[in-house]
């Protein structure tokens, strides 16, 4: 039976906890975590019904039906009632577990997620209002990569152009472009201009269309520039009908000057100033009532320019008006950047009469551009630059590096394990800690340098003209900064990050090739323990296409018959008899020849083909095993179980279908796990122990010793059998290190009540040590080396072997000694 959890363990867990009575739904059990959740002390909670804290109509659903029902549990988002009165989100999660006095119960878990939610709304927050911004401009707005992708567009620009609602809830830039060219009076004009202005990437350019439904809308296309660089077009789209129809409308225009929230001017035929509405006396500033009577274009610091009134005077000869942007100077030296529409009003002989002058203020237009570009070219999560910036930023260092024969370094980082805070504390702690390496990282780099994040837990940076020896400097200066302990939510943790870097130009021309070969240099810094830095090497390519061909060879290998399971014997330390037999993989490759499970096994966890190798091994194992019970040696047979085939939803399941189809009796099959497979997702192993255990499966924790070794797992979990690692074994007796450590796991297994079996055992004297700590079984050359399942069998129909303290002879197999290692 499960014991429930002491109070103060479960005040240890971050997650808030419930313990609910089945058939009353008071809770029982709560933790300081749920004090906090809820605003309520423990002893307030204690006995207080369920539906009373968790009283969403959601809840109250679920906790009114059936306990079969309440029981199959339920995993999703809701809330919790605070204390003050305020609903609190959580992630939740029920499950019914057993209870010590018999019976069972509900254990709520939540997570408080209001932190999350309230983060979501600020993003969500900052897009309305980049999209407010956009559509608050007059004009309709339309923003293009160089590529002509669509990445920006306002309502106007739906209203101008008559764009259909189905086309603005879906992304479709061809169907787009294809309904405005549909909407011009003159296509081939119009895509010429467009073609044009492609081709053109760095020119402005000011176009007049005319649309079949008789509006005329001015097209004004400007480079979008990043870094010096065009990265973008951005198209302002205007009606000017009424500008075209100007003489008709000047009635019109007169009645609404005093009302329009644009600013507007009005100047004589020698462009001196007579009015300006309200709209332009705001936008001027308290300074406007001095201009009248001035030169208009002293409105924008000018004074009587020649060349800019030439300009202006150009365009009313060529279309009745000038437009372009300009600077409008403040009070206090500030400035604000105005859009100028001036138009000319001529008599019938062309005289020019008065002019008229329309100025938008284009600071919410130029705010929307500036967040545009920063959303195209930077990480949201960290703020850093994403890899298109990154892109322009290399390609321009390959063209200077051209000229003066100059390099520059790409460093790639990943750190190590992240996985792991992802999973115990949840993503957006890991999305928090992501921000605070990006800060750390910062520190060590110079200006001219640049941090870009790729995604996840993946980081480049680029060191401006940095050779060998300043790729080396900052890769210390990054390891030994990420070893200073982090502190989140006063929490502390450490991060080990694993670098590799390529220098331009040896290691490659373009940043794609050098992100690539940094890759390679920081997955072999990965192969050789972590937590550190390498340099691309050629090779290095090499050994990835050998491990690619050994990794094909090995997939191939159970389909051409080319594995096998070989059987070590465990040997009993009193009697000399054989009790149990480990299953050992083997593998003889045409091209490989005999390959080590040393190479091949970690390259199928690593692929994940281990769950497959792991289910043949297990099958051969379990089937050899009954073929024994027939032939009169009924003995346990011990298979290694992987921590990916452990962890698979069906493994228990499975497990048992192959018992019962080959009438195997469970006691007399026993799986190895690593230390490791116990201490992950430690809650849901436990309960997949409990149920092997209750089949009668015996377990055995295989390389005792060399993983986080724990007396807590061992008292709660059903462990049978510890097996001692040969590394410990192969120093005795001489070795007092090995010797103690090996004393000490002898004595704790008998503590315990759990067998103790030594591997490697290769010598008598080795033997009699184990024999004289107590240990209970060993394996190894001493008895014989992991032998095919025929002769094991002879071996089986053998004599038993000399009781203890009688020396036996050195068995040599297939031309190996003794004293040859093993591999397991």
């Amino acid at each position: 039976m499960i014991r429930p959890l002491p109070q103060a363990w479960i005040d240890g867990l971050l997650e808030a906890v419930w313990l609910v009575d089945e058939k009353t739904l008071h809770i029982l059990a709560a933790n300081q975590a749920a004090e906090q959740l809820t605003g309520l002390s423990i002893a307030d909670m204690l006995d207080m019904p369920v539906t009373q804290l968790a009283a969403t109509p959601q809840d109250m659903v679920f906790w009114s039906q059936p306990a079969a029902v309440v029981a199959d549990g339920i995993h999703s988002h809701t809330s919790v009632l605070h204390a003050t009165g305020m609903l609190v989100a959580v992630e939740r999660r029920v499950t019914r577990v057993p209870r010590l006095e018999g019976g069972t119960a509900f254990l709520v878990t939540m997570v408080d997620r209001s932190h999350q939610q309230a983060t979501e709304r600020e993003l969500e927050t900052l897009l309305a209002e980049l999209r407010a911004t956009l559509d608050s401009a007059a004009d309709g707005m339309l923003v293009c990569s160089l590529d002509g992708r669509v990445r920006a567009f306002n309502q106007r620009l739906a209203q101008l152009w008559n764009v259909p609602a189905p086309l603005l809830v879906r992304r479709d830039d061809e169907a787009l472009f294809a309904h405005m060219a549909d909407q011009v009076a003159d296509v081939p004009l119009y895509m010429e201009r467009l073609a044009a202005i492609t081709a053109e990437p760095m020119q402005e350019s000011i176009d007049i269309i005319a649309l079949r439904n008789g509006m005329s809308i001015e097209r004004r296309s400007v480079p979008q520039f990043s870094q010096g660089r065009a990265v973008g077009r951005v198209y302002s789209f205007r009606d000017i009908t009424r500008q075209h129809e100007v003489q008709a409308s000047l009635r019109l225009a007169a009645r609404v000057f005093e009302s329009s929230m644009d600013a507007i001017f009005i100047a004589d035929s020698h462009h001196r100033l007579m009015r300006m509405n309200p709209g332009c006396e705001r936008l001027v500033g308290k300074n406007a009532r001095s201009f009248e009577g001035a030169a208009a274009a002293s409105l924008f610091g000018g004074g009587p320019d020649a060349d800019f009134m030439a300009q202006v005077e150009a365009g009313w000869a060529r279309e009745g008006f000038w437009e372009g942007e300009l600077w409008l100077p403040r009070e206090n030296d500030a400035y604000c950047a105005v859009q100028l529409s001036w138009v000319a009003l001529r008599d019938d002989e062309d005289r020019l009469v008065q002019s008229i002058g329309f100025m938008r203020d284009l600071t919410l237009q130029h705010a929307a551009q500036k967040r545009i570009e920063e959303l195209a070219y930077s990480d949201v999560l960290t703020g850093l630059p994403n890899r298109l910036l990154l892109s322009q930023r290399v390609d321009t260092a390959i063209q200077g590096a051209r000229q003066s024969d100059t390099g520059f370094a790409i460093l790639f980082l990943d750190l190590d394990r992240f996985k792991i805070i992802n999973d115990s504390l949840g993503h957006p702690f890991g999305d928090r800690v992501l921000q605070l390496v990006a800060e750390r990282l910062q520190t060590c780099l110079r200006q001219t340098d640049m941090l870009c994040r790729l995604g996840g837990d993946e980081f480049v940076i680029y060191l401006h003209g940095g050779d060998a020896v300043v790729a080396e400097s900052v890769a210390r200066r990054i390891l030994d900064e990420m070893l200073r302990p982090f502190t989140l939510d006063s929490m502390g943790f450490s991060i080990q990050c694993s670098i590799g870097m390529a220098l331009y130009p040896q290691d490659g021309a373009t940043l794609d090739e050098l992100i690539k070969q940094a890759d390679t240099a920081m997955y072999q810094v990965k192969e050789r323990g972590r937590g550190s830095y390498g340099f691309y090497q050629p090779q290095m390519n090499a050994n990835l296409l050998s491990r690619m061909k050994l990794e094909h060879a090995m997939r191939q290998a159970l389909g051409e018959q080319r594995l096998a399971v070989h059987y070590q014997p465990q040997v009993s330390m009193e009697t000399g008899a054989i009790t149990g037999a480990e299953a050992l993989i083997r593998w003889t490759d045409p091209e490989f020849g005999a390959v080590s499970p040393g190479m091949f096994i970690p390259l199928a966890e690593e692929s994940g083909y281990i769950v497959t190798l792991g289910a043949w091994v297990m099958e051969q194992a379990v089937r050899e095993a009954a073929a024994w019970i027939h032939g009169g040696h009924p003995i346990v047979v011990s298979v290694n179980v992987s921590a990916l085939e452990f962890r698979q939803p069906d493994f228990v399941e499975r497990l048992t279908r192959l018992l019962a189809v080959h009438q195997l009796p469970p006691t007399l099959l026993e799986l190895e796990l690593t230390e490791t497979i116990l201490l992950q997702d430690a809650a849901e192993m436990e309960q997949r122990l409990h149920e092997l255990a209750g089949l009668g499966v015996s377990l055995a924790i295989d390389d005792f010793g060399t993983g986080y070794s724990s007396l807590a797992y061992l008292k709660k979990l059903p462990i049978h059998k510890l097996k001692i690692d040969q590394s410990f074994v192969r120093g005795l007796p001489d070795d007092d290190g090995d010797r103690a450590i090996v004393s000490a796991i002898v004595s704790m297994g008998r503590a315990m009540r759990i067998e103790v079996v030594a591997e490697g055992v290769e010598t008598e004297v080795q033997r009699a040590v184990l024999a004289q700590m107590q240990c209970d079984h060993y394996q190894g050359f001493l008895r014989a080396p992991g032998l095919p399942a025929e002769d094991f069998r002879s071996l089986l129909g053998r004599p038993v072997a000399a009781p203890p303290g009688v020396p036996a002879p050195q068995p040599v197999v297939a031309g190996k000694r003794a004293s040859d290692p093993e591999e397991d």
